[in-house]
């Protein structure tokens, strides 16, 4: 047979195409063999319409049973080179991610995913699926299960050292801005709290070696139960009126320490040992600073000046001659008895060179009041 297929098989002198036939400016040959009607070589380049025209399950193999719901065109994915060869576009897939995204018509979670019940489309987008706009509602377990330093990022290296989970501090809205629950961490205080991972010391503080927790609770910062145990330097450093309270102004005017006086486990009463060579020596407990010293201040008051720094220089106008015999009807003088001793001696006449006897008794500073 000569001449072309159609020249026969138009339909009149023999069959043609039939009414359910592809759309095509084919000729027959470009499909057909003349060996075997049935048997095509497919040539799609000189098809006409659309792809589902032949493609509807019909005329030719249409979309399979599993295929994903869409409402694109079959070549809005596909090429007629090779149907496997997908050029895929999201734009007009309908249904969720995960009718396809299964593991089965495609990739579905790895085996690594974090644990949510999130679909797909709640983090991923479709034109970059590495591009993850993240929702935390979702996610079941713990932030730890994701956020170990492989899946997500974990403890930064200067973390604090704590036993808490994640969630004990953070929120999942902003990690910065944590409320800190001390409760699990570990480590002392100044682990953290050194300027730089949380707040140190501020430049006014005491000065100390103690840590943090000797004073301080993780409940409150302040106030602080203070134990000087570990405090270094004068009280006075501290005790200055603004960093701890200081001399109030009635107090005694010196320029002594408080430690001079005080002693931190009882700030009353106040101990003081004289040094100076002009001190009498203790006196009893009636005998208040105050008592010797009028103005308040280091300098003592002398009642009696021309008799200190001996007892009769306050206590003068206590001494009375009559107990103080000294021989005969003669008496000692306060003058001769300012420092309180002497008096022991009576002698039997003026010479004062034999004693006569002896008095058993004499003063002491610290007497209840002053008698022997």
């Amino acid at each position: 047979v000569t001449g072309t297929c159609y020249s026969c098989h138009n339909g009149t002198t023999a069959d043609g195409k039939p009414a359910n036939h592809l759309v095509t400016s084919n000729t027959c040959e470009d499909c057909h063999v003349t060996t075997d009607w049935t048997t095509i070589h497919f040539d799609h380049t000189q098809v006409t319409g659309t792809c589902y025209s032949c493609h509807n399950g019909t005329t030719a193999d249409g979309k399979p049973a599993n295929h994903l719901v869409t409402s694109n065109t079959c070549e809005d994915c596909h090429v007629t080179t090779n149907w496997t060869t997908i050029h895929f576009d999201h734009t007009q897939v309908t249904g969720t991610c995960y009718s396809c995204h299964n593991g089965t018509t495609a990739d579905g979670k790895p085996a690594n995913h974090l644990v949510t019940s999130n679909t797909c489309e709640d983090c991923h987008v479709t034109t970059d699926w590495t591009t993850i706009h993240f929702d935390h509602t979702q996610v079941t377990g713990t932030c730890y299960s994701c956020h170990n330093g492989t899946t997500a990022d974990g403890k930064p290296a200067n973390h604090i050292a704590t036993t808490n989970v994640c969630e004990d501090c953070h929120v999942t809205t902003a990690w910065t801005g944590a409320v800190v629950d001390h409760a699990d961490v570990t480590g002392t205080c100044s682990s953290c709290h050194n300027g730089t991972t949380a707040d140190g010391k501020p430049a006014n503080h005491i000065v100390t070696s103690a840590e943090c927790n000797d004073c301080h609770s993780t409940l409150a910062w302040t106030p602080a139960t203070f134990d000087h145990s570990q405090a270094t330097g004068p009280c006075s450093s501290c005790h200055d009126g603004t960093i701890a309270t200081g001399k109030p102004g009635t107090h005694f005017v010196t320029s002594l320490n408080c430690d001079s006086c005080h002693v931190t486990t009882a700030w009353t009463p106040v101990h003081y040992t004289h040094v100076s060579p002009d001190f009498p020596g203790p006196h009893n407990s009636s005998v208040t600073c105050a008592s010797c010293h009028t103005t308040n201040t280091e300098t003592a008051t002398w009642t009696y000046v021309a008799y200190k720094p001996n007892c009769a220089g306050c206590h003068a106008d206590k001494y009375t001659p009559e107990p103080h015999l000294k021989y005969g009807s003669v008496h000692y003088t306060v003058s001769e008895l300012r420092d309180c001793s002497g008096a022991c001696h009576i002698y039997t006449d003026s010479t004062l060179t034999v004693i006569k006897t002896h008095r058993t008794g004499h003063h002491h500073s610290n007497d209840g009041s002053f008698s022997n």
